[in-house]
């Protein structure tokens, strides 16, 4: 069994005592961490060839970031001058239009390099040809939930068929990355969308299946927290669209679990979920006026306590016996997290503040998924940077050229009676265990 040691860190566990150790030491045995203390581990470590080290001077442990809405995207910068709807049909769905299984691989293997370059270590991931993006993961060691943007056959998009597929070819297997075996819906995400719906149908599209949770009424808001619905809230990628912002102190108040989310980076044109943090919780102060809001705990635990909760995942804090995903962060990064006090109460207020307001993903130095070794040094293990970036650009190249072919006017389908389905999965004989619903905001 692999061991790793990290010591003389200052280790942040977001745990439910909220421990904080400077100086620690973690130990992780296998894909579990096995021990977290004070002080430092046993010098006889240091000579045993079967013990991976790390020397955690100058550094934060603390848990991967979990990005609760994620979508492996290779359009990043096209388009971003339109708006939500005029986007999805001119850019968004004919590029996955225009994907075939080695553009999707390479897509996603980009996608899951940057967001495990910026501290991310689980990745809920709706795109397209899921096994595309189940080798992907596997090959560069990321924890990912896959599912398929389902929509119905006219779209030309993929089918619940297809994720019944990939459900079955999951059920056996002992990789890293799993079919999500919830509902994970986009609604509520633009006023256009709430009016519509309406118009259609009498009633909000919560009180129909479910959420972006932008444009939300108190009853919308109850029937999540009755329904034990966890929700994505996406700051970034709301804003760049001009989508509004999310009822977050709404959300919580009812008791609803709510994570965080990037979306595509298409959308935010960055997987950096620490400076999502920030724009999360900067965005809610300047809405309401009110400094107290949305303080750098309560973010912190909703990229990583709160997105493992929504996903059914057994990490998101640090805790003999959790998984052991786990990022390693230099404190000496370009003086980020400068100045820091040796008191230890102090310095953890400090460290989260920095954490949320003051430093950006450039400063992961090492992640471990799953008690492996994935990035160590700020470079990914699995993957040639350089190779990856020209494989990225080639094939972008080849599919701005394809997606003139791929346009579909999506208001001619509604005309004719149809409307855009946007379950990434949904319940199906090969789907018969729903643990829990994510909608996004």
């Amino acid at each position: 069994m692999s061991r790793i040691i990290i010591y003389d860190a200052s280790i942040l566990t977001l745990d439910d005592d909220d421990t904080f150790y400077y100086p620690g030491t973690v130990e992780v045995e296998g894909d579990r961490i096995a021990k977290i203390y004070a002080g430092n581990p046993n010098p006889s470590v240091f000579d045993d060839p079967s013990v991976t080290v790390l020397d955690g001077t100058d550094k934060l442990v603390m848990p991967g970031l979990v990005d609760l809405h994620f979508h492996t995207s290779i359009a990043k910068g096209f388009g971003d001058q339109l708006p939500l709807r005029e986007y999805f049909d001119q850019v968004w769905y004919p590029a996955v239009r225009a994907l075939n299984p080695e553009r999707a691989y390479i897509t996603a293997l980009h996608s899951y390099y940057t967001a495990i370059k910026s501290g991310t270590t689980t990745a809920n991931d709706m795109y397209r040809y899921l096994g595309s993006l189940a080798r992907a993961a596997s090959k560069i060691g990321i924890r990912a939930v896959l599912s398929n943007e389902v929509a119905l056959p006219e779209h030309k998009l993929d089918l619940i068929e297809d994720n019944e597929i990939m459900a079955e070819i999951q059920a056996g297997s002992t990789s890293g990355w799993a079919i999500n075996g919830c509902l994970h819906i986009h609604l509520c995400e633009s006023q256009d969308e709430v009016d519509d719906t309406a118009a259609r149908f009498g009633k909000t599209p919560i009180e129909i299946a479910g959420a972006h949770c932008i444009h939300l009424t108190d009853n919308n808001i109850a029937l999540l927290a009755k329904t034990g619905t966890s929700v994505s809230y996406d700051p970034g990628s709301n804003a760049k669209l001009g989508n509004g912002i999310a009822r977050l102190q709404d959300l919580e108040s009812a008791g609803i679990n709510v994570g965080i989310g990037i979306n595509a980076f298409e959308c935010e044109n960055s997987p950096d979920m620490l400076e999502l943090m920030k724009f999360g919780s900067l965005i809610q102060r300047a809405l309401h006026r009110d400094a107290s809001l949305a303080q750098p705990g309560k973010m912190l635990r909703m990229a990583t306590r709160n997105d493992a909760k929504a996903l059914g995942i057994d990490a998101g804090f640090l805790k003999p016996g959790k998984k052991a995903d786990i990022i390693v962060l230099d404190l000496t990064k370009n003086q980020m997290f400068t100045p820091l006090l040796k008191d230890i109460t102090n310095r953890k207020i400090i460290l989260e503040s920095h954490l949320v307001y003051g430093c950006n993903g450039s400063a992961a130095q090492h992640s471990i998924i799953d008690g492996l070794i994935v990035m160590k040094d700020f470079r990914v293990l699995a993957v040639d940077e350089g190779q990856l970036r020209k494989s990225m650009g080639n094939s972008f190249e080849g599919l701005a050229e394809d997606m003139k072919s791929f346009l579909i006017d999506s208001r001619a389908v509604m005309a004719n009676g149809n409307k855009y389905s946007f379950l990434s999965s949904q319940k199906s004989p090969a789907i018969s265990r729903i643990k829990a619903k994510t909608f996004s905001l």
